[in-house]
């Protein structure tokens, strides 16, 4: 395949396209990236001059280089997105623009390509919260937080493609990953380097709100399994059933890092804090997938790398 990866400079799409050029010899990958604070090149280092993978600085709202891009790939890897709830309270309209106008472009594009797959990466914050149970694909959604909102919006923009259009439209909702090359103001990352710097983890509110975690390159070879081999129309929910509170992700941080617990600040609680969520993954299971990696095996994975 040759396949368009938007937002393939940041954390979870700069993973993907390492992912596919490794395991993949015959595929291409061209990376759109507007290169926003969350988009690095860096996170591309070993692969820019790769002789399968073609990197272009740009937007997914520029309709014309969109449509350039897309007339010469055969799928769609839709990893372009504002992703940071707290940022998404103070102002939504880039969120709005991006995750909402900027899908809608490329599905337009999309469309008028005829390619074969169209792949939407989604999140599970579209459900809303669950304190009992877990999310199933069939699920209403219910964000309650701007961001989520704009993904939920991307979620029903791609389905009315595909029963509008016969557009090929797969759609992904992960729990929260980590990993390298994430962005050092979510959560993870920025308490690697606090407890390594002696500064302290700024925890909201009591630290009981639930997610599960994943690491990302688990979730990178489901999303390429679901590319390959889902079915069209299907939502497939990406989850590793680790579930922790951020008071226990704070204490393991510490913990793998060699810091001390009084590093810990309780701080108030953001607006919209969902409690909870969790994900029911028997369809992705049945494609064969199961995450290789323990939470624990993950995160000291991930604090060797941000230590390094």
């Amino acid at each position: 395949m040759r396949i368009l990866v938007t937002g393939g400079a940041g954390f979870i799409g700069s993973n993907f396209v390492h992912y596919v050029l490794d395991e993949h010899d015959a595929d291409k990958v061209v990376t759109l990236d507007a290169l926003t604070y969350a988009g690095s090149k860096e996170n591309l280092d070993g692969i820019l001059d790769h002789p399968r993978h073609e990197f272009v600085e740009g937007d997914i709202r520029n309709q014309e280089l969109v449509r350039d891009l897309v007339d010469d790939v055969d799928a769609v890897v839709n990893f372009a997105a504002e992703s940071h709830v707290d940022r998404s309270i103070e102002g939504a309209n880039p969120f709005v623009t991006t995750n909402v106008e900027g899908t809608q472009i490329l599905l337009d594009a999309a469309k008028d390509a005829n390619i074969d797959r169209f792949l939407q990466i989604s999140t599970d914050e579209v459900y809303g919260q669950i304190l009992d149970g877990k999310f199933s694909e069939a699920d209403q959604l219910n964000p309650r937080n701007p961001y989520a909102a704009t993904k939920a919006g991307a979620d029903l923009l791609a389905q009315s493609y595909e029963r509008t259009h016969d557009l090929p439209v797969l759609i992904t909702r992960t729990c929260n990953n980590f990993g390298p090359h994430q962005h050092p103001e979510k959560l993870i990352p920025k308490f690697i380097k606090n407890a390594a710097a002696g500064e302290t983890l700024p925890v909201y509110g009591d630290g009981s709100n639930v997610r599960e975690w994943i690491y990302v390159e688990d979730n990178c070879r489901a999303l390429d399994l679901v590319l390959r081999e889902g079915e069209i129309s299907e939502v497939y929910n990406i989850g590793s059933s680790y579930e922790k509170t951020n008071l226990e992700v704070t204490e393991a941080i510490l913990d793998t890092v060699g810091a001390e617990v009084d590093l810990i600040e309780f701080v108030d609680d953001r607006a919209g804090h969902d409690q909870r969520y969790a994900l029911e993954t028997a369809k992705i299971e049945a494609l064969g997938w199961e995450p290789e990696y323990t939470f624990k095996q993950g995160l000291e994975q991930t604090v060797e790398y941000y230590l390094d």
